[in-house]
């Protein structure tokens, strides 16, 4: 059975809630094939390559699987890779060795599972790499900076016939599985219209100086294929989210999981025409001088997605946080013709239908950070096992990647996007193809 986190106090409702998460948690697709793919068996050799916050999360839940011999840690910044390496020791008797450059990694150590969990501007080149190197790996979201990249490493995972698990969590999370399969069922009626959102605090940005690196930081291989910056701390280690020469800011981070909650289900793969406004209204103007910088993301942002038969839109502002609405700052609303239905996070789900009282179901999720990597991680393990494709396959997450990058690409361009999602190219406008890709700096190669 799956294995819950329990908080050290507990009561008789924590542990009925506890069960019933174990229960639903069943429902995973993997978790179907009648085994339980963390007891028995060999262990894999397995490498981390991004050793910061969600790159510890994600190698915990490999070592409590049982199924993990953690082999090597991997980071261009060593200071992130000792301080993870200390803590690992709490957790298992292996001793992985410590490298800074993942093709050294790949190399020397012909790891049987990859997890990578850099910035995002470096998945792709790892996960190609790590893949044509015969390893099955689980990659964070979002897929890549730029969309052709997903369509690469899907490519690379074909002809490799390795699998490749998307980290897009609320594929397994219990409230999101059942939240699903109550919208499905037909119970809020039929969906006309789907709003994701993100509301954070925030306010006016100052520059930062930038600085030297510090010597544990091999910078130009951590800016790698993207633009070579000057170090500033607003970008590393957590801050690259909110430049968009190495991430996507909002859509192109939390935005995806919202993006994949919606495609995932309303059983779509693609919108066919998108719109999004947006700016730094709040934040200010960008600064990127050889002294200081600022973020250069939008503060806030909408997004219009049209589809065949409902339109979906996507808001997110870092100002005005205070939660003004029913529910938490974050998720999806279902419009349906029964009533509204609330996929969130922290609080569950909730449907508030047409006339009666709302209908509640909590969540149940991990420490920390309130997420379900266990059970996307048991689901790669019984992918690797049975050569099925896992339930967030790398096509899964670029298409989701793809929705929320046309939203940025809309944006930068000011205009509106008709997509051809078959053969991934935008209707009638060669300016914007060119922006499918980027250029790489340096010997980099982009993939194909």
């Amino acid at each position: 059975m799956t294995h819950l986190i329990l908080p050290v106090s507990l009561t008789r409702r924590t542990l009925l809630k506890a069960a019933a998460a174990a229960s639903v948690a069943l429902t995973a697709p993997a978790l179907l094939l009648g085994q339980d793919p963390t007891k028995g068996g060999k262990r894999y050799r397995t490498a981390l390559i991004g050793c910061g916050w969600w790159g510890g999360n994600i190698v915990r839940e490999a070592i409590a699987s049982g199924q993990c011999q953690i082999v090597a840690l991997c980071d261009a910044d060593l200071r992130q890779v000792e301080k993870l390496k200390g803590e690992q020791k709490e957790l298992t008797a292996d001793s992985p060795k410590v490298y800074q450059d993942f093709r050294e990694l790949l190399d020397k150590e012909k790891p049987e599972i990859v997890i990578v969990a850099t910035p995002d501007h470096w998945h792709p080149l790892i996960t190609i790499a790590a893949v044509q190197a015969g390893a099955d790996v689980y990659v964070e979201k979002p897929v890549g900076h730029t969309i052709l990249e997903g369509r690469a490493m899907v490519k690379a995972a074909r002809d490799t016939s390795r699998m490749v698990q998307v980290g897009t969590h609320r594929r397994v999370s219990p409230h999101n599985l059942s939240g699903r399969d109550f919208i499905r069922s037909g119970k809020a009626g039929k969906i006309g219209m789907v709003r994701a959102f993100v509301h954070y605090p925030g306010d006016k940005e100052d520059p930062e100086a930038n600085k030297p690196a510090p010597k544990e930081l091999d910078w130009d291989l951590w800016c790698g294929p993207a633009p070579l910056r000057p170090f500033n701390g607003k970008i590393h280690a957590k801050g690259f989210r909110n430049f968009l020469d190495y991430a996507n800011g909002t859509l192109g981070d939390w935005g995806i999981h919202w993006m994949d909650q919606i495609l995932w289900v309303m059983d779509e793969t693609a919108p066919k025409k998108v719109f999004s406004a947006g700016g730094r209204s709040i934040k200010g103007s960008a600064v990127n001088t050889q002294t200081e910088q600022t973020t250069d993301a939008p503060d806030h942002q909408v997004a219009s997605f049209e589809f065949d038969n409902f339109t979906a839109c996507w808001e997110h502002r870092q100002f005005a946080g205070n939660n003004a609405e029913k529910g938490e700052s974050v998720g999806c609303y279902f419009y349906g013709t029964k009533g509204t239905f609330h996929m969130g996070w922290q609080k569950g789900w909730t449907f508030y239908p047409v006339g009666g009282d709302p209908i509640h179901e909590d969540p149940q999720l991990h420490m920390p950070d309130e997420q379900n990597i266990k059970e996307l991680f048991a689901d790669f393990l019984a992918s690797i096992k049975s050569r099925k494709l896992p339930v967030s396959d790398i096509e899964i997450g670029h298409r989701s990647t793809t929705m929320s990058l046309l939203g940025m690409l809309s944006l930068k361009l000011g205009r509106s996007l008709d997509w051809d999602a078959k053969q991934e190219r935008v209707i009638g406008d060669d300016e914007a193809n060119k922006h499918l890709k980027r250029d790489y700096r340096g010997d980099w190669k982009y993939p194909v």
